[in-house]
């Protein structure tokens, strides 16, 4: 529902990884056994590597090496002065983009290519004189070739500024929607706070999810592919093409052919044809509209339109891709015609598909009118005003996330629970690893007591924010330790789905219902107890996620530690200073319709806020209600994984079934709103092709090209669109014509019901 943080951020280990854990090549739990069960024919020939030490994970074993030069210089000039610039840049351009109506993500993918000629170049030209000669202190600034672990922590820099700083919105919601008072310093303590507190469960949780072999991360292999497409030697293949070759050429099309879909031509992101077959019914424009409505047969022939929310296709294991393919379809496809078509919640007053807000007769609801002057819900003017209706589709979003968290609860518990308690019981024995364990056994472990410091330090500051500027914050200091307590519990379940799956169940709509239950009536307290309750998880999971990156391309822990952690502070302080400066500088932001400057994640994170905070669940979902019955999904996301598990059980035999991955099939449209239609039915295609055809009938290119491909495809479209917004849309040059016309299906959010009223909708009696 609300956006993601989906793009690669940071990551953790510890000393306990020094005396071993049991991440044998037989792991007994499902989750190896899922990995196992990926692929069982035409698997891609690999090198002869020890089976008792390599990754039982085919991916991992085709794209990892196994190899490690510890004599490799890692912190050097060069890794500080290209990491910091790949973090300022990222993280300056990522939140200027992401106001816009088409939010443009560049990540760390761009940042990972343009380093490469810079540290070269820098490696060749820079002194290697030493400084300080004798002594204790005695350095140099050019220590030898620009080599692979420099390349890894410079791109841990980046991925710091590659994804989106969630506490942001807090700050444009208060400042920009609501507009109320907040300032730079306190805004900067809620960033900073919920950035760096995620570091806390990471360390808590590093021996369960980077050291076994089975908690393989899928997206780090794209950037695994790349580093040595980068810097391995190859042999250009007869009548061939090598990997930097092949690379090179992929990217140079991508970033030419992204200024149709960017400007040309942005009609290709969402190609309806539907509507242009019938451009006056309403019926057929909600089936095939890709941004509007149920997008049947759309299709979105631009990368940002497959990869911006979902993360790239290519990345994702087909086993994964199927769960994701079957949850939107069962969502889309069958639940929400349902449910419209028969009225349900007087569905048809509405559109099919939107993030607004409405009053019962269809018009957009008044949300400053229920305000007072404490900034508190008004109960008078809201009861004058009427309840809160939604979107039969936003509502039934609110109910597939309810059952995604009690689905990811029971899954983890009944196919992980006694990998699990296996791991607990053996992480200080001696037990065989795989290759890339015993690798990083050599090198010295981040201490346990670093993490608690840094988790003690934040909680405390949290609290103290939260207390001295009450009147800003509005969340009381039992509140900041219940959103800990969420997300210190979840952060284990849902970091073993996204190690597996490359999909990461969120936590944000159980943290509005709790304290909008417990603390009704406060939109910011609702706010700040979200981010702190869902992205410290979710950014503890991304630091996990840099560490097993780290722990493939045997990077020191502790370097890498302090990587994340410096890379975690530049990024907060540029994402914080560039969205001020855009709310201070641009008339109407995020207001103005007509602008490019719409913020479309950040109104859906306003009408959420409206929705948990300021009106409370128990007014929308509760007793008071009108949904009071979308509540029964949470017992039916209990239900599901039982129901698999117990099919697993009956017909051992069945290996697929094990594949089933309810939080993941469940929750497959929790990127919707802002994400649309055609976003997923492109990805799905893309996956498909990747994951199963390529795969299964192309082994040899799958591996060769898969991950390459996806990094080229980021790439290019990163370095066109920050041309072309610099060229042309900062001077508003822009391209009137048919091709220009997003989507093209103006009546895919009208309403169906008698009686409605809506410009530039039909009336039907």
């Amino acid at each position: 529902m609300e956006e993601s943080t989906h793009e690669i951020t940071s990551p953790l280990l510890s000393k306990d990884d020094a005396r071993g854990r049991d991440i044998s090549s037989k792991p007994s739990s499902s989750s190896s056994q899922e990995a196992k069960l990926l692929s069982k024919s035409n698997k891609p020939e690999v090198e002869e590597v020890d089976p008792e030490e390599n990754s039982p994970v085919e991916q991992v074993a085709l794209t990892v090496p196994t190899t490690d030069d510890p004599t490799l210089p890692v912190l050097t000039f060069r890794m500080w002065v290209l990491g910091i610039l790949s973090c300022v840049l990222l993280s300056f351009l990522n939140q200027f983009f992401w106001y816009r109506k088409e939010p443009l993500s560049i990540t760390s993918i761009s940042a990972q290519i343009a380093v490469v000629p810079l540290g070269q170049l820098m490696a060749s030209k820079i002194t290697n004189r030493a400084f300080f000669k004798g002594t204790r202190w005695e350095f140099c600034l050019n220590p030898g070739p620009f080599n692979v672990k420099e390349h890894v922590l410079i791109t841990i820099f980046a991925n710091s500024g590659a994804g989106t700083v969630y506490a942001i919105h807090i700050v444009t919601v208060v400042k920009v929607f609501y507009k109320q008072h907040l300032t730079f310093f306190v805004s900067f303590l809620v960033v900073i706070t919920t950035q760096v507190l995620g570091f806390g469960w990471a360390g808590i949780f590093r021996r369960y999810l980077v050291e076994p072999a089975a908690m393989w991360w899928p997206a780090n292999l794209v950037q695994v592919s790349l580093f040595r497409a980068l810097h391995e030697k190859e042999k250009r293949p007869k009548g061939g093409l090598t990997r930097t070759q092949f690379f090179l050429i992929a990217f140079i099309c991508s970033f030419a052919y992204y200024v149709f879909p960017g400007y040309l031509c942005q009609m290709l992101t969402s190609l309806s044809w539907i509507c242009w077959i019938f451009p006056k019914s309403v019926l057929a424009q909600q089936l095939g509209s890709g941004l509007y409505g149920l997008g049947i047969g759309a299709l979105g022939l631009d990368w940002s339109t497959i990869s911006s929310y979902l993360g790239s296709p290519l990345a994702s294991p087909w086993f994964a891709t199927a769960n994701v393919a079957a949850g939107f379809f069962i969502v889309m496809y069958i639940l929400t015609p349902l449910f419209y078509w028969f009225n349900v919640y007087k569905a048809r007053t509405f559109p099919i598909y939107s993030d607004e807000l409405f009053k019962s007769n269809g018009q957009e609801y008044n949300i400053t009118a229920i305000i007072d002057s404490n900034f508190h819900l008004d109960i008078s003017a809201y009861e004058k005003e009427g309840p809160l209706y939604l979107s039969v589709f936003f509502a039934l979003t609110y109910g597939v996330g309810f059952a995604a968290l009690t689905a990811t609860i029971v899954h983890v518990a009944l196919f992980h629970g006694r990998e699990i308690w296996d791991q607990s019981r053996l992480s200080f024995q001696e037990k065989t690893m795989d290759i890339h364990t015993r690798l990083m056994r050599r090198y010295k472990q981040v201490p346990e007591w670093w993490f608690i410091v840094i988790l003690i330090a934040n909680i405390a500051a949290t609290i103290f924010a939260c207390q001295y500027y009450n009147d800003q914050l509005q969340l009381p200091w039992w509140g900041v330790l219940l959103a800990c307590g969420i997300a210190i519990f979840f952060t284990l379940p849902i970091g073993i789905i996204t190690a597996i799956t490359n999909q990461t169940p969120g936590l944000n709509i159980i943290t509005e219902y709790i304290i909008g239950y417990i603390y009704p009536g406060y939109p910011v307290a609702n706010m700040c107890f979200k981010v702190y309750g869902y992205i410290s998880m979710n950014q503890a999971v991304t630091f996990l996620q840099d560490f097993k990156l780290g722990h493939y391309m045997k990077i020191p822990p502790r370097t890498m530690f302090m990587a994340q952690i410096v890379g975690t502070f530049i990024a907060a302080i540029v994402y914080l200073g560039t969205a001020w400066w855009l709310i201070e500088t641009i008339p109407d932001i995020c207001e103005d319709l007509s602008s490019v400057w719409t913020c479309p994640g950040d109104t859906v994170f306003y009408d959420a806020s409206v929705i948990w905070g300021l009106i409370g669940p128990r007014r929308i979902f509760g007793d008071l209600g009108t949904y009071e019955a979308i509540n029964w999904f949470f017992l039916g996301g209990a239900i599901a994984p039982v129901l698999v598990w117990l099919a697993a059980k009956a017909f051992p035999e069945q290996e697929w079934i094990r594949l089933i991955n309810m939080p993941v099939l469940i929750g497959a449209t929790g990127m919707m709103p802002p994400a649309t239609a055609v976003n997923y039915t492109t990805w799905i295609i893309v996956g498909f092709l990747s994951g199963f055809v390529a795969y299964r009938y192309r082994p040899d290119w799958w591996r060769r090209h898969n991950y390459l491909l996806s990094g080229a495809l980021d790439a290019g479209l990163a370095f066109m669109g920050v041309l072309l917004y610099f060229a042309l849309g900062l001077e508003d040059v822009s391209l009137n014509w048919w091709g220009n016309n997003l989507d093209g299906c103006p009546l895919a959010s009208c309403p169906t019901a008698k009686g409605v009223v809506i410009e530039g909708c039909p009336v039907y009696n």
